[in-house]
């Protein structure tokens, strides 16, 4: 599939899937394998937090004394905060190889003509880039100092009206294509990180309201797919609680706080795998629109097919 290629509103939409389609195992077999460490450990200090929160939280509600949490917490403050940190540490790292994972994966499939590299050619470009990466996260949170102004005050400005409301996406949509598009562009190794953010915003300017108005239905549509799939198991496991227990009899407040606990780690873990391939295809399809909007904007394509011409006779 060409990624550099003219598309319009529609075409954003059919290509991402077609790309999904003919590239995904592909595509989410290589995510995994570069995140699959991180999301695992993720995983597994999730189940702990949860099982901190029904062993601590629930059993002192149970039990009508907030002692507990006070006497678990004078106990082991250390681990806690010890846990907490490293939690955020893997997490923050975990965020920043996903989140460039897709403009590293695109720029091999633009440079190598489709899927014609692997992990190791992913993980040498992730090396390569480090310190572009960086340089990206710095200046990106300067810039967000301004932009967030700017979203903030457009979304409370939205929020007054219902229309308003749905149109909430479209400043998530503006945001996110801006940053991914200039990542991107500075990937490719040829502007600085601040041309390539102006690059971004002068692409996306070109089709605005197409752009932004694409991407924004993918993260509305990512959102609702992510709470209808985490609701599926918490009503399963409520009603299942539920009919567990026989009138006239107590329940165990440890069978209880294992039911719960269960249930809390199916959610979290179905959740937190299916907002990690959801992320990826919302990501994608700002790939799909950047790449289109640059070759509107360069030509990079149709200057390839003429030079083949040419070469050809």
């Amino acid at each position: 599939m060409q990624l550099y290629k003219s598309r319009g509103f529609g075409e954003y939409f059919q290509d991402t899937f077609a790309f999904l389609k003919h590239n995904g195992k592909h595509l989410f077999k290589h995510f995994f394998i570069i995140n699959g460490i991180f999301l695992l450990i993720l995983m597994v200090m999730g189940y702990f937090f949860s099982k901190f929160y029904t062993d601590v939280i629930f059993n002192s509600l149970i039990y009508d004394s907030p002692s507990v949490v006070d006497k678990y917490m004078n106990e082991n403050a250390g681990l806690f905060i010890l846990l907490i940190f490293i939690f955020v540490i893997v997490a923050l790292i975990a965020a920043v190889i996903a989140y460039a994972f897709i403009p590293i994966y695109l720029k091999l499939y633009a440079d190598r003509d489709g899927k014609n590299f692997n992990a190791t050619d992913i993980i040498k470009v992730y090396k390569a880039s480090i310190g572009k990466i960086l340089v990206y996260l710095i200046c990106g949170i300067l810039i967000g100092l301004v932009v967030g102004i700017i979203a903030g005050i457009t979304a409370f400005i939205l929020t007054i009206t219902i229309i308003g409301i749905l149109l909430l996406p479209l400043v998530i949509g503006a945001v996110s294509l801006l940053y991914q598009g200039a990542l991107m562009e500075y990937l490719h190794n040829k502007k600085g990180i601040w041309d390539s953010f102006g690059y971004s915003w002068k692409l996306m300017s070109s089709k605005f309201w197409a752009a932004i108005g694409c991407v924004g239905l993918f993260y509305l549509m990512s959102y609702i797919t992510q709470q209808v799939v985490s609701l599926i198991p918490y009503i399963f496991g409520m009603v299942n609680l539920f009919t567990d227990m026989q009138p006239g009899v107590n329940p165990d407040p440890n069978a209880i706080g294992r039911s719960v606990t269960i249930l809390m780690l199916a959610i979290f873990l179905l959740t937190f795998l299916i907002s990690s391939i959801l992320n990826v295809i919302v990501q994608l399809n700002q790939g799909i629109v950047f790449y289109s909007l640059k070759e509107e904007h360069e030509n990079i394509n149709t200057k390839s097919d003429i030079d083949l011409i040419g070469s050809g006779e």
